[in-house]
Order: structure tokens, then C-alpha cells, then sequence
């Protein structure tokens, strides 16, 4: 179609042209306005020529007019957008994940993700909530930046909400939630298969669930492979490089080859103290992490195996609970499987 027939065309000079209406595709495909609303808007409820249908496509692709969202929101009742709160994940570089697993399922079925990071501010999240509701959203995730047991915040009793990376105690609302308990025992798993048969576990001090979840997924492994559970094997210390690095040293005092760390900085103090030790990994001590922190992981020498959060798969997931498209369990809950990233902190099996 000649830019002559383009609204605005015979005004080149102006930096803002105005918006393509009903009337002008109308005018351009010598239509009705109605029946202009009825392509649009996908009407097959309303009989329009195929031809006719075909034609008016055509000038609303060629003059690029867009349909009232607002409009649209107020006659269907919901708008096309999913809300996420959060309280921190946008700033936390591993987490942020979820942010991108949410957006790019919705844009796969036609949603657009709208985001709110509050970093904890009540205030914030309160008129966050607020404005996503006044604009008809389908629905909201609210989201943590680690896996908790939180509070549903008062406004999202009104919406339908899905919970991701964290859960409601009292099940106010669905959750998606990692699988803490088997990434502690894939973990340990990796270096049973190794030949490890005195496996430490460094543990965090805070109690939440990946600290419960992960022992237990310790445990287990140990289980099924036979070897008797040793409570002097497993150190709690704070989860970071600092409590890694004093844990050790206690690790050192046992009879232990391997060790399987509550996280990746932990695993990144270990790794300290044991090359001041002149020991070396994974020939003295073989180890294991979890979160699969890239910044940290692969960047260690040896590389550090890991068991990795799925925080895309869980945004993405929450996104799949919210349009129905996938059912949780009976009890409210989506549990999504944490990966393992086999590196060099382990000799492979073949070679054990």
C-alpha cells in the first residue's frame, strides 16, 4: 500500500504520528467499521466473507493498526498481561532466571509478563499488586529470590495467584518449588558413583527447606547405595565462602574423601583451605556443590560439579500452572527437578 494511505503519511516532518483507528482501516478496505472489529478481534461468531475477511487483514498489516488493549481488557474482563512480584530476584544474578523462564512462556501463549521487584518494601509490593489488578491481569506469580515459606500478601487474595520459588504454610495459593531433596541426593549420588563410600556434607545454619531438603536427599542416597548414615560427617556452618572455609577444617579431621557442599560458595571455601592443605581436588578430596552459581562454578580450578536450582524451568512453570496448562499436585504443589552439572571436582566413574 502506497505510504500516501498511511495516516499521517502527508506529515513527514512530525516525529509523532497518531495511531491507526477502526475508521481509517475501514476507510482503506471499504468496509464498515463493525466489520473491522469483527477481523480484529477474530470474530467466528460473526459471519464476514472469507474474501472480505481476507482484504481488511491485508490493510490492517499494511497500515500497522493495533487493537484498544484497554478496550479489549474492559470487554473480556482480563487483559493479556501476567503480573510478576518479586522481592529481589531482578538483582540477583542466578535467580533473575525466573524472571526470564516467566516471560518467555507467557510471550509463547500470548501473554506479556508485567514485572514489579519490590525489594521488600510492603509499601512498594502493596501498589504494585494494586496497579496490576486496576489493569485486569490474567493473573500474578509472586516470587522469592530463595525457596521460603512466605505470606500471600493481602491484595493477591483477590487474583489468581501461583506462588514460584516459594510456598503458602496454610496452601492459600499453588506453588512451584525446586526439589530440594532430590538435588541432595543427586548430589551425593555423583560421588557414590565415584567411589566414595565416606561422604561429608557441610549443612547450612539457617533452617529452610534446602537446608531439611537436602539432607534428607543425603540421606537417602546413602540409603539405597548401603552405606550407613554417619552423623559425624555431617558440619553445619553459614553459607557462605567464610563457613565453607572453617567447616573444612573440621571436614579434614574425619576420614572422609568426598564432600558434598549446601551450596557453591561453601564449596568455594573448601576449595581454600584445602589447597593451603596442599591437597588437591579431585585426587585427594573429590567435591560436590549445589546452585550451579556460573560465576562460581565453572570458574573454579578444578571446575566444581554442582546440582543447579532450575529457576528458569520454575518461572517458566509458574506461568504453565497459572494459564492451566499444567496441573499441580493434589496438594497445590509443582515440584520441579534440580539438575546436576558433572565437572572436574569429581574423578568419573570409569576412572574411580
Amino acid at each position: 500500500m502506497s505510504d500516501k494511505l498511511r495516516p499521517g503519511a502527508d506529515d513527514d516532518t512530525s516525529s509523532a504520528r497518531r495511531p491507526v483507528t477502526l475508521q481509517d482501516v475501514a476507510k482503506a478496505a471499504g468496509v464498515s467499521v463493525a466489520t473491522v472489529s469483527f477481523v480484529a478481534n477474530d470474530r467466528r461468531d460473526v459471519r464476514v466473507a472469507d474474501a472480505t475477511r481476507a482484504r481488511v487483514q491485508r490493510v490492517i498489516d499494511d497500515l500497522g493498526y493495533r487493537p484498544n488493549v484497554m478496550a479489549q481488557t474492559l470487554q473480556h474482563g482480563r487483559s493479556r498481561f501476567i503480573g510478576l512480584v518479586a522481592d529481589a530476584i531482578a538483582t540477583t544474578p542466578f535467580a533473575g532466571q525466573i524472571i526470564h523462564g516467566a516471560q518467555d512462556e507467557a510471550w509463547k501463549h500470548g501473554y506479556v509478563l508485567l514485572i514489579a521487584n519490590t525489594e521488600g518494601d510492603t509499601e512498594a509490593e502493596r501498589e504494585a499488586i494494586a496497579m496490576m489488578l486496576e489493569h485486569r491481569v490474567h493473573g500474578v506469580l509472586y516470587s522469592t529470590w530463595f525457596h521460603r515459606a512466605a505470606e500471600l500478601p493481602a491484595g493477591l487474595r483477590q487474583a489468581d495467584v501461583v506462588m514460584v520459588n516459594c510456598f503458602s504454610p496454610t496452601q492459600e495459593a499453588r506453588g512451584v518449588v525446586p526439589d530440594e531433596r532430590q538435588g541432595g541426593r543427586t548430589a551425593t549420588e555423583a560421588l557414590i558413583a565415584s567411589g566414595h563410600r565416606r561422604i561429608a556434607f557441610i549443612n547450612a545454619t539457617t533452617p529452610a527447606p534446602a537446608q531439611t531438603g537436602r539432607l534428607q536427599g543425603y540421606q537417602d542416597a546413602l540409603a539405597a547405595a548401603g552405606i550407613d548414615f554417619d552423623p559425624s560427617l555431617v558440619r553445619y556452618a553459614f553459607s557462605d565462602q567464610e563457613g565453607g572455609y572453617d567447616a573444612a577444617g573440621e571436614v579434614l579431621e574425619t576420614d572422609a574423601t568426598a564432600v558434598f557442599c549446601y551450596n557453591d560458595r561453601m564449596a568455594m571455601g573448601l576449595y581454600d583451605r584445602l589447597r593451603e592443605r596442599g591437597l588437591s581436588i579431585p585426587q585427594d578430596m573429590a567435591v560436590v556443590g549445589f546452585d550451579n552459581q556460573e560465576v562460581i562454578a565453572a570458574h573454579l580450578r578444578p571446575p566444581l560439579s554442582t546440582v543447579g536450582l532450575p529457576h528458569y524451568e520454575l518461572g517458566a512453570a509458574g506461568v504453565r500452572v497459572l494459564l492451566g496448562l499444567e496441573a499441580p499436585d493434589d496438594d497445590g504443589m509443582t515440584i520441579v527437578a534440580c539438575p546436576p552439572f558433572l565437572r572436574d571436582s569429581i574423578v568419573p566413574p570409569a576412572l574411580s
